[in-house]
Formats: structure tokens, sequence, C-alpha cells
């Protein structure tokens, strides 16, 4: 694929040589991604060809979009004939935990330089997944191989969503339960996060709040408030543990 190739070639230009080995610790951080953008990309791939869309479509929103469940119902819009507001409208609301994510990466991101707007641009729930659980080599720059992660999903991303229009267009298949790649790569990530962590309370304030938010809201809605819940746990839970601490231990 053209773009793809491009895309690599601009990051191997970016690199010294020293880099090398950089680009190759982000790339085999990124397989589990792979394998979860692809199968998943080629699925709203085959949407989008199915709703009647040329496969450019594909392309042209994996790139400046870039935003997975904003993307899947992207095409029930455009098939519908929604207005550009209520496009924009129902991909900020579905997108918004996304302001929480950068919440928790101001210390990460400071520093990163000219590359710092794409990180942003670029921060998927699996790449802050990967950004928040992998430590940068010894040495290594960390805007470089945060760069290298974020480029690597965004590029398997754009490669299974195009492929997927590409071959929904010239075959009939049958997409039952192939969503469910996403809900799979989650719980991989979720796992890794778990044993990457010494903290185990912000994953059982997850749980609770997920089960509260399913219990008082419907499954439509949860996600966001599920976070908002979340949130508030763990910094009720901050407070507790610095009012209980020593004097001389409180900032």
């Amino acid at each position: 694929m053209n773009l793809a190739i491009i895309g690599i070639g601009k990051v191997h230009h970016i690199m010294n040589p020293g880099s090398e080995n950089l680009f190759m610790k982000a790339f085999k951080t990124t397989i589990p991604v792979f394998f979860g953008y692809i199968p998943l990309g080629m699925a709203f791939g085959f949407l989008l060809a199915g709703a009647g869309f040329h496969w450019i479509y594909a392309l042209v929103m994996s790139i400046f979009i870039y935003t997975g469940a904003g993307q899947f119902i992207a095409v029930t819009l455009l098939a519908a004939g929604a207005q550009f507001i209520e496009f924009a409208t129902i991909t900020l609301l579905i997108n918004l935990r996304h302001s929480f994510y950068g919440l928790s990466l101001l210390e990460k991101f400071s520093g990163v330089g000219k590359v710092k707007p794409y990180l942003i641009f670029a921060l998927t729930d699996e790449t802050y997944a990967l950004l928040t659980t992998t430590q940068v080599p010894e040495g290594a720059s960390k805007a470089r191989f945060y760069f290298y992660i974020s480029v690597l999903d965004h590029l398997y991303w754009i490669t299974g969503s195009v492929l997927g229009a590409v071959l929904g267009s010239l075959l009939n298949l049958n997409l039952e339960g192939m969503t469910f790649v996403l809900a799979a790569l989650f719980v991989v990530l979720t796992i890794e996060q778990y044993y990457a962590s010494r903290a185990r309370f912000p994953f059982i304030a997850a749980i609770f709040a997920g089960i509260l938010s399913l219990l008082i809201f419907n499954p439509e809605n949860m996600l966001l408030l599920s976070i908002i819940i979340g949130t508030l746990i763990l910094i009720a839970h901050e407070k507790t543990i610095k009012d209980k601490a020593p004097p001389g231990d409180k900032q």
C-alpha cells in the first residue's frame, strides 16, 4: 500500500543512525494493536463498501478522523444523509472520554517537541494503553518512541480499513461477529496494563464503575458515565490517601 510505504519512509527519514532499534522496539510493542486493528479496520471497510461508498472514503476517514467507533457510526449517518453538524456532534460526544486521557498524559507528553500535535491527534484507546504501560528504553528519545508507536498504530488502522473497503467492493462477505475484535483487543490490553501496574485499586474502581453504570444507565449511554464515575472514585481515593498520610509526606 503506497500510503503505508510513504508513512514508513517518513518515519525512517527522521531517525538518526542509532534509532533503528528504537523503531523495532516500538514495532514489537504495537504488535497486539496490529492484530486488532487490521481485522477491525477491515470490518469498517466492509461496512463502508456495503453502504455503497468508494474505498477512497475509508482512506480519507482513517487518515483525518481516525476514530474507530466514530467511523463505524459515520457509515450509518452518511448512508442516512445526516448533516455535518449531526456527525460532528455525535463524534464529539463519543470521543469526549479522550479529555480524561489527555489529563493523565500531561507529564508524559511534556518535552516531546514538534511531534506533540500528532501524538494528541493519534491518541486512541489502544495507543493510550501502550503509552501508559510501556517504558521508554533507557537513553532513548521519548518523543521518537511515542511517535513511532502512534504512527504505527495509525498505519495499521489505515491499512485495515482500506483493505476491507477494497475487498468489500469485490466480495460478498458475512460480517457477523467481526466487530467483537474490538472487545477482544480491549481485554488483552487491560490484562497487560494490570500486570504492568503495581496499583490495583484503579482496576477495582473501573470494574465497580462499569457495573454501576450498567445497572443505572442503559448500555448505549454508560461509557462516558462510567468514566466519570470511575474518575470521581479515583479522586476520592487519592484524597483519602493524602488525608491519612503523615503531615511531612503531604504535598
